[in-house]
C-alpha cells in the first residue's frame, strides 16, 4: 500500500467512526505504533481515537494488555485468539467502541513457528470480536505496511456495515 493509500484509508476510518460516533483504539506489535500514527495524521482524529498500546516484546502484551499468559505460551503471540485479546484489552484499557490489534512476524527470521510475513489483525467491538489471518510477502517494511492497511480495513470493516462502505475506498 502506497503512503497515499494508506492516508485514505485512515482518513476513511475518521470519517465513518465521526459518522457512526463510535470512538477508536489500537493494540499494535508487528506494526509498532505505525496503525495509530496513521490516524491521528487524520486532521480531526482526536475527535475519535482515544489511543493504543505497543506491546511489541510478548511478556508486554500480558502486562499491558490483559492478554492471559497461557495464550503466549500455546498457540503463541502469533494467533487468532492473542489478537483478540490484545484488541479486547485496548477496548477495556481505552473504553473504545472498536479495537484492532497487530500482531505477527516482519521478519526476516521465522518467530513463534511463524514464517516471515505471517500476521494476525483482531477486531474487538459491542457486535463480537474476530481475528483474520494474512500474509505478506516482501522485506520488514513491506509486510509492516501491509499489516497497517489489514488493520485499517478491519476497523472500518467495523464501525460500518459492509453496505455502508463507500465502494472507492479499495479501488472496486
Amino acid at each position: 500500500m502506497t503512503r497515499e493509500a494508506t492516508a485514505a484509508s485512515a482518513a476513511a476510518v475518521v470519517a465513518a467512526a465521526r459518522e457512526a460516533g463510535v470512538a477508536v483504539a489500537c493494540a499494535e506489535s508487528l506494526t509498532g505504533g505505525a496503525v495509530a500514527a496513521a490516524i491521528v495524521a487524520v486532521p480531526g482524529a482526536s475527535e475519535v481515537f482515544l489511543g493504543g498500546a505497543v506491546t511489541y516484546a510478548t511478556e508486554m502484551k500480558a502486562q499491558v494488555l490483559g492478554v492471559d499468559p497461557a495464550l503466549l505460551v500455546d498457540p503463541g503471540p502469533v494467533s487468532a485468539e492473542v489478537a483478540i485479546a490484545m484488541a479486547a484489552g485496548a477496548r477495556r484499557l481505552t473504553g473504545a467502541d472498536v479495537a484492532v490489534s497487530t500482531t505477527g512476524v516482519a521478519g526476516p527470521d521465522p518467530h513463534a513457528g511463524h514464517e516471515p510475513g505471517e500476521y494476525v489483525i483482531g477486531v474487538s467491538s459491542a457486535e463480537g470480536d474476530s481475528a483474520s489471518w494474512h500474509r505478506a510477502s516482501g522485506g520488514r517494511d513491506d509486510v509492516r505496511a501491509a499489516a497497517v492497511a489489514s488493520a485499517l480495513d478491519a476497523a472500518l470493516a467495523a464501525i460500518l456495515p459492509k453496505a455502508k462502505r463507500p465502494r472507492d475506498l479499495n479501488g472496486t
